[in-house]
């Protein structure tokens, strides 16, 4: 992996949701700058380093950047992790940290959130009636809690404005996901409720993000790492 400049980067997933269990993997995720002169030549750097052992994504700040303003729920929680769960955090993270209001819009959000929920939900609906393997409904039963997750996070960040990344009722989760594992059309009725909760609130968030405050942070992450 080439030498980078991480700006920003913490714990993220099944950890920072207070869902863990003993098996479950440890999920890193940060964002990294780029020497600005690499930009520059006939071949760009990668945007993205994915490792295993341990489990961790990089993203360069641009491409970060883009998929924040995007929405992207995964992307979106860096922002908003517990003091705690930061294992790298510079100025410049402190800056985005400072700057995440900056980055929300409601269709965004909504269309995100909602959009990975259904997602869980085809998956889930996909893999049967739970008739099948330990190791199976294992993996329905946590797409089914990280679907009511996502409709619960993404639905406070539209209403409010704020997102807590540690769910309040860890046992709830739990126990949505084992109703799933045995009958996958279980987590229809609150996919509906949350598409119905949606459409009746007016989200405190505007109609588009502000992008000039995150371009002119992203504008002197660039002029500070021109070597």
């Amino acid at each position: 992996m080439p030498h980078m400049n991480v700006l920003l980067s913490g714990i993220v997933g099944s950890t920072a949701y207070g869902l863990a269990g003993p098996g479950s993997d440890v999920d890193r995720l940060g964002l990294f700058a780029v020497d600005t002169a690499a930009l520059h030549g006939l071949h760009r750097p990668a945007e993205s380093h994915v490792t295993t052992a341990p489990d961790r994504t990089l993203h360069e700040a641009a491409k970060w950047c883009h998929l924040a303003l995007r929405g992207n729920p995964t992307v979106t929680e860096l922002v908003w992790l517990p003091d705690d769960l930061y294992e790298v955090r510079t100025p410049w993270g402190d800056e985005l940290i400072e700057l995440r209001s900056s980055l929300l819009s409601a269709k965004r959000i909504r269309d995100a959130y909602l959009g990975y929920a259904t997602q869980q939900f085809k998956r889930l609906y996909d893999r049967g009636d739970g008739s099948s393997s330990a190791d199976t409904r294992k993996r329905t039963a946590k797409h089914a809690r990280h679907l009511m997750r996502l409709c619960q996070q993404g639905f406070e960040l539209y209403a409010t404005g704020r997102l807590n990344v540690r769910v309040e009722d860890p046992e709830a989760y739990h126990a949505f996901g084992d109703q799933v594992a045995a009958d996958a059309m279980a987590a229809l009725p609150l996919l509906q409720r949350f598409e119905e909760q949606f459409d009746g609130t007016r989200s405190v968030l505007p109609a588009q993000p502000d992008e000039a405050p995150v371009e002119a942070w992203l504008h002197r992450v660039r002029a500070a790492h021109f070597a």
